[in-house]
């Protein structure tokens, strides 16, 4: 094992984001603990999220880490060198990716079809680069579909998982999801790849931790794709996506903190 692609909300964080708590705000130190056992046993941690640059570098930064991925997979950030994986959309005299993305009329348009059940990830959707953060609970098919219909083919709703903290203005939805309006292309599972090359990673060297659907496409990229528990406890509907992985998918016992823990001792010490 020579690298950890981790996941930051919902799998490292607990409750509110901490890295001290589990998902029921118990005080967990096994998080940190997976930490040092990845840093002692030589292995590098990147860090892949769906938050803005800053959100994701500074919790790289404080792990010793210098190679991260943010905005689920629209950069990766290699060694503090920016690599752009947004296809023909980047940045420069247009402005940042973000607001080309918001002069095409794209997320205007998604809000309008999907009234009252979609609505701006308010306020982590400020300050974003490149991704448009919405909250709610639509169909991210259909909404490629109603994208492509108006000419916005290059863009794609992307399901993040269920929201972890916030509030909604939307009424009536049995739960609230997390989605993200990215170029066609962009995944976390392509910024993996990326990195990969770029370290002469072989597959069997890596291995993956999350809990959402985002998260388990990578496990096509790694030796193995390891989700923690609440990743089934928040969507029991991944679960049928995971026969088709060729048994790369590992569901850890615990959740949060712990079940990273688990996921990364267990590996550690089946490699010996």
């Amino acid at each position: 094992m020579r690298c950890l692609y981790l996941d930051l909300d919902g799998t490292l964080l607990g409750r509110g984001g901490s890295l001290l708590h589990d998902g029921d705000g118990t005080t967990s130190l096994l998080g940190v603990r997976a930490l040092e056992a990845c840093l002692r046993a030589d292995v590098e941690i990147v860090l892949m999220s769906g938050r803005r640059r800053e959100t994701v570098w500074n919790p790289a930064r404080l792990f010793g880490q210098t190679s991260y991925i943010y905005e689920v997979g629209s950069c990766l950030v290699l060694d503090g060198e920016e690599h752009w994986l947004t296809g023909d959309l980047v940045p420069g005299e247009n402005g940042s990716i973000f607001e080309q993305v918001a002069a095409s009329g794209a997320p205007d348009l998604l809000l309008e079809h999907f009234a009252g059940r979609l609505e701006y990830h308010h306020p982590w959707h400020r300050g974003r680069e490149v991704s448009h953060l919405f909250r709610g609970l639509v169909d991210a098919g259909e909404a490629d579909r109603v994208l492509a219909e108006h000419g916005h083919g290059n863009l794609r709703l992307v399901d993040n998982g269920a929201m972890h903290a916030g509030r909604t203005n939307l009424a009536g939805l049995e739960q609230v999801r997390v989605y993200h309006l990215i170029p066609e292309g962009v995944s976390k599972a392509r910024a993996v790849a990326a990195h990969m090359q770029a370290r002469g990673l072989r597959r069997d060297d890596c291995v993956a931790v999350g809990d959402s659907r985002e998260d388990l496409a990578v496990a096509a990229q790694v030796g193995t794709c390891w989700l923690v528990a609440n990743a089934l406890e928040r969507d029991p509907t991944i679960r049928e996506a995971i026969p088709a992985l060729d048994g790369t998918v590992r569901i850890a016992e615990a959740g949060y903190g712990p079940g990273v823990y688990e996921a990364v001792v267990t590996t550690l010490a089946e490699r010996r």
